[in-house]
């Protein structure tokens, strides 16, 4: 196998609300909410008309990108033997990706995040993790691990306790690892972590402009280029309009943003890239051309709606 990813497995439950439910349900209109509360999760299912699952995670959106590519690809994510999460194993393996994970019931559902859309075409999301944060050791394979040239993880996963000790096994019997630091909020809680795994542990990192600085405390974009010189990894970083950069040990490769994009929806932008990006990088294509084809994919996702091309 090319990659197998390990990510939070969250189904995207797609759903068509009008203003009105937004606002008698306390939700801020085209943002994000993140809920532990079971209970108020169900409630709000409850009053929701299902129009399409996708089987989503940003882990699992670039998983899903490179096979799309062609490549050979699998995914570990934890689910619970119910509804969604016999709908999440199905939608991958529609996908072309293996997934490897044996599903249980466990005492808590399969990660859900419900996309309401008004009726103009603004997203609201209402996110409940579920059991999909609750990896643990014995839900890593770790043969798959040692058969797979690279193994992609994602800085959502990472917390204390059990999906630590899941992270440590993942890099200490992968050949290869990458991983994505996945959102400024992350890489401030979990900081001194973070940057031990970037110096030490991980052969390449995803970061956007805003995370890697936040990492390093740097005040000015040329503090990470240094960074990157001096622990001598491969630190891959997408800057918006300024296009994307790689640098790998001592060498720095730039590539511009696209022109001219009729941008619908920002949702997957960085999974599709580290999507492309793996995809060059895995089938031997040198930095330019990598970059390249992550900028690509994730100038195809933000002119559509949602993060499957």
């Amino acid at each position: 196998m090319k990659i197998l990813g390990i990510g939070n497995a969250i189904i995207d439950v797609i759903c068509k609300v009008d203003d009105k439910f937004i606002a008698s349900n306390n939700l801020s209109k085209g943002n994000m909410k993140l809920t532990f509360d079971e209970n108020e999760f169900r409630k709000l299912l409850s009053n929701l008309k299902i129009e399409k699952t996708i089987s989503g995670g940003s882990v699992a959106n670039s998983i899903v990108g490179l096979s799309q590519l062609g490549n050979k690809v699998g995914f570990i994510g934890k689910i619970s033997d119910d509804d969604f999460g016999k709908k999440y194993e199905t939608g991958l393996k529609k996908e072309n990706v293996e997934y490897i994970y044996t599903k249980k019931k466990e005492s808590l559902p399969t990660g859900t995040c419900l996309i309401l859309i008004t009726p103009d075409s603004e997203r609201t999301m209402f996110t409940f993790l579920g059991t999909a944060g609750k990896i643990n050791e014995q839900d890593v394979n770790i043969s798959a691990i040692k058969n797979s040239e690279m193994t992609f993880l994602e800085g959502y996963l990472w917390d204390e306790g059990d999906p630590k000790k899941a992270f440590d096994k993942v890099i200490e019997n992968s050949n290869k690892v990458a991983m994505t630091l996945s959102d400024k909020f992350c890489v401030d809680r979990h900081k001194k972590h973070f940057l031990e795994l970037v110096k030490n542990k991980l052969d390449i990192t995803f970061s956007n402009e805003q995370e890697i600085m936040s990492l390093i405390d740097a005040k000015d974009f040329k503090e990470v280029i240094t960074f990157a010189k001096e622990i001598n990894k491969l630190l891959v970083i997408t800057r918006g309009e300024k296009g994307a950069i790689s640098i790998n040990k001592k060498n720095v490769t730039e590539v511009n943003a696209k022109k001219n994009l009729s941008v619908i929806d920002l949702t997957g932008a960085g999974d599709l890239f580290a999507a492309g990006y793996l995809h060059g990088f895995i089938n031997n294509l040198n930095q330019k051309e990598c970059l390249e084809k992550g900028t690509d994919m994730s100038s195809k996702i933000i002119q559509q709606i949602g993060a499957r091309l």
